[in-house]
């Protein structure tokens, strides 16, 4: 008769060790993808349907013109710059091309190359690669150069270009700058902008 007590008592003794092991890895698993959900990046955005390529002829403009100011001259320590046959400037973080006796300002075209970032770029990390950011103009390093690019979809910044402008297309309101559609959204509470879309020809 003992020894069938102690039998039944040592099966009870071993189910219940064993449930509470079971019921702590339950619990640590739990615990392990409530943290996960908490340290993910909550992003609020308004509903859209904006495609990712959006035709120059659909973006209507708050201000339909902006003036833009040629310069006579540019500082001798301007750099030029040859792509696809055309000639470009560079100085003080800004692009100009020479017509009529003036230089005028203008956006980037991709594939321009430059041997320095502007000062007071910002790095974007973005699909694991960065993002070079200056004045509304992303970078990606190639070699020992810097290349104009396009950004992702879906890249975030915390603080839109000084140059941008608000624009319409199909009734949602969106801010531009070189070409980059940006919709202003919500980072964990704090207010931020995601690239939607490339303006396109």
């Amino acid at each position: 008769m003992k020894k069938y007590t102690i039998i039944a008592l040592s099966v009870f003794m071993f189910t219940a060790f064993s449930s509470n092991i079971t019921a702590q890895t339950r619990n640590k698993k739990t615990n392990t993808e409530t943290t996960r959900t908490t340290t993910r990046t909550t992003t609020t955005r308004t509903k859209r349907t904006t495609p990712t390529r959006v035709s120059r002829t659909k973006v209507v403009y708050k201000k339909p013109q902006t003036k833009v100011v040629a310069v006579r001259s540019l500082p001798t320590s301007r750099r030029t710059l040859k792509h696809n046959g055309q000639t470009y400037h560079y100085v003080n973080n800004k692009f100009y091309r020479y017509n009529g006796g003036r230089y005028l300002p203008v956006k980037p075209v991709l594939g321009l190359r430059i041997r320095t970032l502007p000062i007071g770029f910002s790095t974007v990390v973005f699909s694991n690669r960065n993002y070079y950011l200056a004045d509304g103009v992303y970078y990606h390093q190639i070699n020992s150069e810097y290349e104009v690019v396009e950004p992702e979809v879906g890249m975030i910044v915390y603080e839109l270009p000084d140059n941008y402008e608000k624009v319409q297309i199909d009734g949602l309101q969106l801010y531009e700058s070189n070409n980059v559609l940006y919709e202003k959204v919500q980072v964990d509470g704090t207010r931020a902008y995601e690239v939607v879309g490339i303006i396109g020809d």
